[in-house]
């Protein structure tokens, strides 16, 4: 046995899985924050309209999904390390190459291929992460993991701040895409010091891998329910996240005239409490379990929301409500990472965690336009109000229909649905 050490307890043969999925997530952050940081600047440069600003957004997104579903699929298919190693390099150089985007065409063309490789990182990466580990340390590993989207969100920002600050504003959005490049160097240490994890070894020699092909094994009777749960509970939590973090800055500017929104003070209060809420919700996953820390963050996240819709806020109280606001809608995420994986057998586990979160986020991408339908009817405050809480107890609902997954090893298990052949 590998001799643990430091704070998260990794053996050695562990540490290669970790910092490859750590670093790659965070890069991912790095990159994919980029666009939301710099968009007004290609939007002027481009002589983009606010439509289609928004449509690279919207199809990055939608795209994400799709290569979330395919890298997961393809994991199960030629291992995780390959896969992984792949969608870091997809993402790294279209992001690259938006810098050199000349007209919206092309800008969207790029993004979207960025999209594929954003999605497909972090199926993969948290299924080899998940079966890389011990399961007493699954959560609190995958929480630190996730906090590594914030690292790579402050990055951007600070990157964001000095490029701006020295180059004209023609030219410094490309410059911050044309960093994006950094990830794929990390593909070449996945590829040559990561191991691929020995459950989907053992899995990969099984007879059942030659006849079953593993994403449409997730949607047969033995997976179905817990696809279809799953998938439903990562549509609550994405859907809560992009309905708060779209709609909220003009809810504040314009209903309650805040001048502290988008200025680089707020942006790190909730970054501080994202990296925050990411990494406390890996301890709490094993702590209490899987399914009671996702009801803790479910219930917390739509208090937060109605505490902004309903109580009277000034500048100094969004510095401090922006901690919890972190903390909690970015924390639930922590909990995707082991709990999929710990729900499917080894040779589906790729599938079954790449299209639950991914199935979600797709869906998700509407929850702006909804919320946006909502505010024409009944107004901003109260179509947040209704949406918002409403997607997390869609959260509480799922959890009722899916089983808890806290401690459970994960062994080179083969076809949960084979012996129903």
């Amino acid at each position: 046995m590998s001799e643990e050490s430091g704070i998260l307890g990794l053996g050695k043969a562990e540490r290669p899985a970790f910092w490859a999925t750590f670093l790659g997530w965070g890069l991912d952050g790095f990159d994919y924050m980029m666009y939301t940081l710099v968009i007004a600047l290609i939007m002027r440069s481009l002589h983009l309209t606010t439509t289609q600003g928004g449509m690279i957004g919207t199809v990055t997104l939608f795209l994400s999904a799709l290569g979330g579903i395919i890298a997961g699929t393809v994991s199960d298919r030629i291992g995780r390390v390959k896969a992984l190693g792949l969608a870091v390099i997809v993402y790294s150089v279209f992001t690259f190459l938006s810098g050199i985007a000349t007209s919206y065409p092309e800008m969207l063309v790029f993004r979207a291929f960025e999209g594929l490789g954003f999605g497909g990182e972090w199926a993969v990466g948290a299924v080899l992460i998940s079966e890389s580990v011990s399961s007493k340390n699954r959560g609190k590993i995958l929480g630190y993991v996730q906090g590594s989207w914030a690292l790579g969100w402050a990055a951007a920002l600070i990157l964001e701040t000095i490029v701006v600050s020295v180059f004209p504003s023609s030219i410094s959005w490309r410059i911050m895409f044309w960093f994006g490049i950094l990830p794929a160097l990390l593909a070449f240490y996945i590829l040559k010091k990561v191991p691929e994890p020995q459950t989907w070894q053992k899995a990969a020699t099984a007879e059942a891998k030659k006849t079953n092909i593993s994403f449409f094994e997730i949607f047969k009777p033995a997976l179905l329910r817990k696809t279809i749960f799953a998938s439903l509970l990562a549509v609550g939590a994405q859907s809560g996240y992009y309905s708060i973090f779209t709609w909220l800055p003009t809810y504040l500017k314009t209903v309650k005239h805040l001048s502290v929104v988008g200025s680089a003070g707020y942006l790190a209060t909730i970054i501080v409490g994202s990296f925050v809420g990411y990494v406390l919700s890996g301890y709490i996953n094993d702590w209490l379990g899987r399914k009671a820390t996702f009801v803790l963050y479910s219930v917390f996240s739509g208090i937060i929301v109605l505490s902004y819709t309903h109580f009277h806020i000034t500048n100094g109280t969004m510095l401090i409500l922006g901690f919890p606001l972190g903390f909690f809608a970015s924390g639930i995420f922590s909990g995707f990472g082991p709990f999929l994986a710990e729900l499917y057998p080894t040779d589906a586990r790729g599938a079954g965690q790449g299209f639950c979160y991914n199935f979600g986020r797709g869906v998700a991408a509407f929850a702006p336009a909804i919320v946006g339908a909502l505010a024409v009817k009944y107004g901003l405050t109260l179509g947040m109000s209704i949406f918002g809480p409403a997607a997390y107890v869609l959260c509480i609902i799922s959890l009722i229909f899916l089983p808890e997954t806290r401690g459970k090893e994960l062994s080179g298990d083969v076809g949960a649905s084979v012996s129903l052949h």
